[in-house]
Parts: C-alpha cells; sequence; structure tokens
C-alpha cells in the first residue's frame, strides 16, 4: 500500500481542490498528484477518463497563474488513474487567477497537506523569484487605480497612460502585473505619513496630528503643505524693507521629506512619522 507524502497526493475524483495542489507542489519543491488513487492508495473508478484528462488540463492551464503548464507532465496510468507530475516553478508564486495574489489564491505545501500561504511567505516567493529590488517585486494588490497619480502628473504637463507603465516600472515587462512601485503609486498605497504637532519638546502633549493616505506622490504634497503650517516666519523690517525668515526653509523640509518617502523600508507596514514642537522638526 502506498500513502500520501509531502510529495506525493491523492484524489479520488477530479474536483477543483486539484488546481490548489498543483499551485502547492509548484511553489515548492514539486510533487506528484494521482486522480483515480482514493486516501487509503487504492484505485477509485473514474467514469469518463478521457473527459476527466480534457478538463484537468484545460483547468490546470485556464486556472493557475503564471503559466504552470511548463512545469506539468501528464501520463495515463494502467489502472486509468490520471498522474500528474508537477515540477517545482521557475516564476513563483503561482495563485488562482480567480483568487490574486493574497492567502485566499497562493498554496503551499507543508507535511501531506496544501495550505493558504501566509503575507510573509508569498512575500519570500516574490523575491525568491524577482530578487532583492522591493519596487520591482509583483504587488500583493493587483486591482489598483491611479486617479491621484494622474492628476498630480498632469499639473505638471506629463503624459501618465498605460502605455508607460513598463516603461515607468508600474507594470512588470514579463506578466504585465503591477509591481510593488506601481502599489505605491496608486490610490491603494498602503503606506502612510503621520504628521503630529506637540505641545512640548519631549512630544507628549498633541497639539495636533493628521495620516496621509492614497498614492504616495499625493502624500509628500499634503504632508508637505501641512508641515509647512507650523514653520512659522518672523519678519525683521530693515529701513523700509521687510525680510521674512521662516524657522526652516522650504527647501530643507521638502528635502527631508522626500528623503524619507525615497529611503524608508517599504518591507515594514509602520508609517513615515513627522514630529514637530517649538524646537525641532524629526522624520522618522
Amino acid at each position: 500500500m502506498i500513502y500520501e507524502t509531502e510529495k506525493l497526493e491523492f484524489k479520488s475524483i477530479a474536483t477543483n481542490e486539484i488546481y490548489k495542489e498543483v499551485i502547492a507542489f509548484a511553489n515548492t519543491e514539486g510533487g506528484i498528484l494521482l486522480i483515480g488513487i482514493n486516501d487509503d492508495g487504492e484505485p477509485s473508478e473514474l467514469l469518463d477518463v478521457d473527459d476527466v484528462y480534457t478538463r484537468v488540463t484545460n483547468g490546470i492551464r485556464d486556472t493557475i497563474a503564471p503559466d504552470v503548464t511548463v512545469f506539468t507532465k501528464y501520463k495515463l496510468e494502467k489502472n486509468n488513474a490520471i498522474r500528474i507530475e508537477v515540477l517545482e516553478g521557475g516564476n513563483k508564486p503561482y495563485y488562482l487567477k480567480a483568487k490574486g495574489l493574497k492567502p485566499a489564491g497562493v498554496y503551499v505545501r507543508q507535511g501531506t497537506s496544501s495550505v493558504q500561504a501566509s503575507p510573509e511567505q508569498i512575500r519570500q516567493l516574490i523575491k525568491e523569484t524577482d530578487g532583492d529590488v522591493f519596487e520591482s517585486f509583483r504587488s500583493l494588490n493587483q486591482d489598483l487605480n491611479f486617479e491621484q497619480c494622474k492628476s498630480i502628473f498632469k499639473r505638471h504637463s506629463i503624459d501618465f497612460d498605460e502605455e508607460k507603465f513598463n516603461v515607468l516600472g508600474i507594470k512588470k515587462h514579463s506578466s504585465g502585473l503591477y509591481t510593488n512601485l506601481g502599489s505605491l503609486l496608486s490610490d491603494e498605497c498602503q503606506h502612510t505619513i503621520k504628521v503630529a504637532v506637540f505641545d512640548d519638546v519631549e512630544n507628549t502633549i498633541f497639539k495636533d496630528r493628521q495620516e496621509f493616505s492614497g498614492s504616495i506622490l499625493r502624500q509628500i504634497d499634503d504632508a508637505f503643505k501641512y508641515i509647512q503650517l507650523s514653520n512659522n516666519t518672523r519678519s525683521v523690517i530693515d529701513d523700509i524693507v521687510r525680510k521674512d525668515y521662516p524657522d526652516y526653509p522650504k527647501e530643507a523640509l521638502r528635502e527631508a521629506l522626500i528623503n524619507a518617502v525615497i529611503h524608508r523600508d517599504y518591507n515594514f507596514s509602520g508609517s513615515i512619522l513627522v514630529n514637530i514642537n517649538s524646537q525641532f522638526i524629526e522624520f522618522i
């Protein structure tokens, strides 16, 4: 008698569950799926082997992304069981097209079971395939909009359309999927900037605070305007000439804010923090 293992899975009939098994094998170290074998390792009768074979091969092609067919081999065994050998894929993570790049659509092999991958596992699979550059990783969220970004580009008389997404790095050439850079520029950006104004130098008594979300470009604009409200200006009159001296040069504040946005580690979900009091402004 044969038993299920980390690299061997039985299915007595063909259901949609087989696609999860194929995905799990492709996302780990490969494996073999036998359709027409029950949990005890004994043959179970498939009513129409030809129909099942056709539905399974077409389903794997149409249901899973990226294309995993190059890593799958099919064979009809003597007992009419359908053997699907899945090699470890080269474009991880593989996922159900209908669910997308999120735990509900990504599966990995864990012991003798295929389980949903955690967000951290998904990020690690992306990193294995895409390398170490965060901006070029495939975004976990593929349902993105760019209305705010379009508005900002238009204000600067720069065209912003989908034809330029690959050139700008918003989408990957190879897969056509949005990248993390696309996610940062999108209206759905998950990262925020928090600005707090304090009444004491220990930063313990709040006077006001705001959190800015949306496209990272929109956040920079809105946060900068808000910071400027606390940039007090004193005036000196020399003869008949009035000279204004802000606490901080606009250029310095803009540089500090943009550096915080550019150089932060977006692998962490925490917000950029800007703390303002009467003595200093700190960017974290």
